[in-house]
């Protein structure tokens, strides 16, 4: 039988795993932020602060999904996998999972 501490316990230390992740890749030489969105849009977890993190996950979910799509009209039998966009001040980077998107911003000039 599981009991529901155990299900509290267990999802608390995946989110602390999750969230040392975040710390440890948001610690890197370039890195300015990391975000986590659901397909929505809605922020999982950032290590922006929450007007950045609107922006960024508001915005880049509409991207990603206008890509998707875009691909499927192409190709029906294809997908996304990977989405980069270089600006002038920072490349993002995205990895849409089923359940999640994982949008990370560098600084190219930092690494």
């Amino acid at each position: 039988m599981i009991y529901a501490f155990d299900l509290t316990f267990t999802y608390q230390r995946k989110m602390s795993e999750v969230d040392e992740h975040l710390k440890r890749l948001a610690s890197r030489k370039g890195v300015k932020g990391v975000v986590i969105v659901n397909k929505e849009g809605l922020s999982i977890r950032s290590t922006l602060d929450n007007t950045l993190t609107n922006q960024y996950s508001t915005l880049f979910t509409n991207l990603v999904n206008m890509a998707k799509s875009t691909v499927q009209e192409i190709d029906p039998q294809n997908e996304v996998t990977f989405l980069r966009v270089r600006t002038k001040k920072h490349e993002i980077m995205i990895a849409p999972n089923p359940d999640y998107y994982f949008i990370t911003i560098f600084n190219p000039q930092e690494y």
